[in-house]
């Protein structure tokens, strides 16, 4: 098992961190892992995203050109990475950010109400809830592992949110919905 993954969207709506939750998680189950950022000087409200691979086998490389599955937060990186998913990928969007919904034919498109769901949970979840769906779609690593390594990435001060995050998660699972499958000739 391989999965080569791209998450994409503004600075300040968790990517990285969603990115090395993953990571985490994958180390905590003994696999090979690779998390590569990418940001600009503003972070921020610039756009970011977090290439990360999780995998059974050595992993030759960090660098990607193709994804098995992109979780897109905003249009810009819409407009960037839609062309760079596997045919017969996944793509994963958050309704919220994007005007122009992705329009390949080839690939998985799925939708979650990320954000809706956070001005109900708390806003701090949205991006839990995105990564709740994606495991509902590629449970790469198992929840209990999810749930440690986000404790281990949120400083201690900030252990009160775990529930709240797990709440999320679990919402994500929930929320997830098949948007259009390849189209086969």
């Amino acid at each position: 098992m391989t999965e080569e993954l791209i998450i994409a969207g503004f600075g300040g709506q968790g990517v990285l961190s969603m990115g090395k939750i993953l990571a985490y998680s994958g180390l905590m189950e003994g696999k090979e892992v690779s998390w590569m950022p990418s940001y600009g000087p503003e972070q921020r409200g610039g756009t970011a995203n977090v290439t990360v691979i999780v995998s059974d086998k050595r992993i030759s490389s960090p660098v990607l050109n193709t994804f098995d599955t992109a979780i897109i937060l905003n249009q810009p990186s819409m407009d960037k990475f839609e062309t760079m998913v596997k045919p017969g990928g996944i793509l994963i969007y958050d309704s919220y950010g994007i005007h122009k919904p992705p329009t390949r034919k080839d690939i998985y498109v799925y939708k979650i109400d990320a954000m809706d769901a956070a001005s109900e949970i708390d806003k701090r979840g949205f991006n839990m809830i995105v990564l709740g769906g994606f495991l509902k779609l590629r449970p790469i690593v198992s929840l209990e592992s999810v749930l440690e390594g986000l404790k281990k990435s949120l400083p201690e001060r900030h252990h009160k949110l775990l529930p709240m995050n797990e709440k999320a998660i679990q919402a994500g699972i929930e929320l997830i919905q098949l948007v259009s499958e390849p189209v086969t000739k």
